[in-house]
């Protein structure tokens, strides 16, 4: 599929005012990248404007309360990978390098656009298996589809709670899915526990350090990144009220309140929401104790808010999705409650895109295993 002579102009004369370049130098550019939008129905991004378009795409994206951070993700160019070992070693990289040690970094690894280049089954790099059973589901819910897949492909899974999920990778759209375990040194997770309430480290929850969404295609002037997976840090509330506490997920917020003590057997006690309050009082404490790097939800609202004071200082309208920005535990405690944002799509964006591993049919796998054993 061609390229938009247009979009590429309308990114390119954007990101340039932005940079400082020269107006002279765009024109320049964009005769050049008019000359190979006609030539080849496409067009190569220099580093730079790789780099910004893919900055701008996290400030454009409406569901993120992290935007204040945006010019501070550090960007790889993996354009270059092409094979499954190229493509996995850079995955691995990405991993290690966002961790850094529990401090953790905002990160994307950007592979060759098109359908010539690669794919990542995964939602998330870093994900736990869910396995369906006659006794409800073992693990996460929400992996329940693609761990079997993982398993049709040839994975197996100690079928535990918390089962790292391996890699699934697809080097392009003619090539076989490849089925990659990850090195379980470079995982780094957190035990979870309460800091008064000693019982609640009986369920054995824990969580990983950082969350590298790898399902979502990146779009810059015209030109489209299948696999350029991508990282902030965790907000608490994504694990004590989500993962954990949702019904489709974990469900774990009826346990929490047994080792809390509450009566769950009159609604009005109120028992969902002080047993919520406190996994998320677990989850902060948690982290902090493991110096994992992670932020409160009170604290992200107040960084958001500084963000629209910086976007309206630029000149530029503050878009968003309400409903994602406003977090799930004491939504009417933020100031983001009390506003409404446009929900305008801008580009450089993410997008989702159709998964792979919800084909009918699954193609051949080729089995990769870990590199270090």
């Amino acid at each position: 599929m061609s390229v938009r002579t247009e979009e590429a102009i309308e990114f390119l004369t954007k990101s340039y005012a932005e940079l400082g370049i020269d107006v002279t130098e765009l024109e320049k550019r964009v005769g050049v990248v008019q000359q190979e939008i006609t030539q080849k129905g496409t067009y190569l991004h220099t580093m730079e404007e790789l780099v910004i378009g893919a900055k701008m795409a996290w400030r454009n994206s409406n569901r993120c309360i992290g935007r204040l951070f945006w010019d501070r993700i550090q960007v790889v160019d993996a354009r270059e990978a092409k094979t499954v070992s190229e493509i996995r070693d850079a995955l691995f990289e990405h991993i290690e390098k966002a961790t850094n040690g529990g401090q953790i970094r905002p990160f994307i690894t950007i592979f060759k656009p098109g359908s010539d280049g690669p794919r990542i089954w995964n939602h998330q790099l870093i994900r736990y298996a869910g396995y369906a059973s006659e006794h409800g589901v073992i693990g996460d819910p929400a992996s329940v589809s693609f761990t079997q897949v993982c398993e049709k492909l040839g994975w197996r899974g100690a079928r535990g709670e918390f089962d790292i999920l391996p890699l699934v990778i697809q080097e392009n759209a003619d090539a076989v899915p490849n089925v990659i375990e990850i090195p379980p040194e470079i995982v780094l997770e957190v035990p979870i526990a309460h800091p008064e309430f000693p019982s609640i480290a009986e369920l054995g929850l824990r969580w990983y350090a950082v969350p590298i969404i790898s399902e979502m295609k990146l779009e810059i002037g015209g030109i489209t990144y299948q696999a350029a997976p991508f990282n902030g840090w965790y907000m608490e509330t994504e694990i004590g009220a989500r993962n954990f506490a949702d019904q489709g997920r974990y469900n774990k917020l009826a346990a929490v309140a047994e080792k809390l003590g509450l009566n769950t057997k009159r609604l009005d006690s109120l028992w969902k929401d002080r047993a919520l309050v406190e996994l998320n009082v677990a989850v902060l404490d948690s982290y902090h104790k493991a110096k994992v790097q992670i932020v409160d939800h009170h604290t992200a609202a107040r960084q958001f808010g500084q963000f629209e004071t910086n976007e309206q200082a630029a000149g530029r309208e503050v878009t968003g999705e309400w409903a994602w920005l406003i977090p799930p535990v004491s939504p009417a405690t933020t100031h983001m409650f009390h506003q409404r944002y446009p929900n305008k799509i801008l580009k450089p964006n993410f997008f989702y895109q159709d998964a792979l591993f919800k084909r009918a049919e699954i193609m051949p796998v080729k089995r990769g295993g870990c590199p270090f054993h």
